[in-house]
């Protein structure tokens, strides 16, 4: 996988040390090898993407242009009075 110049030139201050089964190793090593990358980058790559898609579930969502459409709508109507939810949130804490 070919690098920028950047990319290449940015010094890693951090150390990480795992320990993984035998197997897993391998695995990782011949993966590496066939996308030409070294072990480290390897990892660091598949690390980085799954924690990027971990958390974009919990902190960003995408619409299609007619729901985001509808959802602005929705968000736009003014709040009716809502009971039930007045009485819930009157309500002392249990303690």
């Amino acid at each position: 996988m070919a690098r920028t110049t950047q990319e290449t030139s940015r010094v890693k201050s951090r150390r990480l040390s795992l320990r993984v089964e035998e197997g897993d190793r391998e695995l990782f090593d011949r993966a590496a090898d066939a996308n030409r990358e070294t072990l480290t980058q390897f990892l660091v790559a598949g690390g980085r993407e799954r924690a990027e898609r971990l958390l974009a579930d919990r902190t960003r969502f995408q619409l299609a242009p007619d729901a985001w459409d509808e959802l602005v709508a929705i968000m736009d109507r003014a709040a009716k009075p809502n009971p039930q939810l007045a009485r819930l949130f009157s309500r002392r804490p249990a303690e």
